[in-house]
């Protein structure tokens, strides 16, 4: 008998262990988010408001417009719809990784180049 409720225990650690992560990326879709990355040593931080078609990212005092296609709940691509150079003319693919209550970790990459940056976005609202 007791070696079926240690096996039966050995078996549930397992089934917790090997549970994916959160994501519950429709909780995220849409609001007003801070961003905080650490640019040549100095933290610098992002704030931007997110409707399911346009995101206004506000850095440094200010403001550029994206727009916003989703390919599933959980990822999407952002356009510049203002760039002012070849680089900000490049789209950017974004991922939501884990979520929490309050929060998303995403990794993000400009499209075609395949190094990936992550970070976590609060949810402000």
């Amino acid at each position: 008998m007791m070696k079926y409720l240690f096996f039966g225990l050995i078996v549930l650690f397992f089934i917790a262990c090997g549970q994916p992560p959160q994501r519950n990326c429709e909780d995220f879709k849409t609001g007003e988010f801070k961003f905080t990355a650490t640019i040549n040593g100095e933290e610098k931080t992002t704030t931007f408001h997110r409707t399911l078609e346009l995101e206004v990212d506000e850095f440094e005092g200010k403001k550029d417009s994206s727009s916003i296609r989703w390919i599933n709940d959980c990822e999407y691509i952002l356009k510049n719809l203002n760039p002012k150079n070849k680089a900000e003319e490049q789209p950017i693919h974004i991922k939501i990784l884990t979520t929490t209550a309050s929060s998303y970790t995403f990794e993000y990459n400009v499209v075609g180049n395949s190094q990936k940056f992550k970070g976590t976005a609060h949810k402000l609202d």
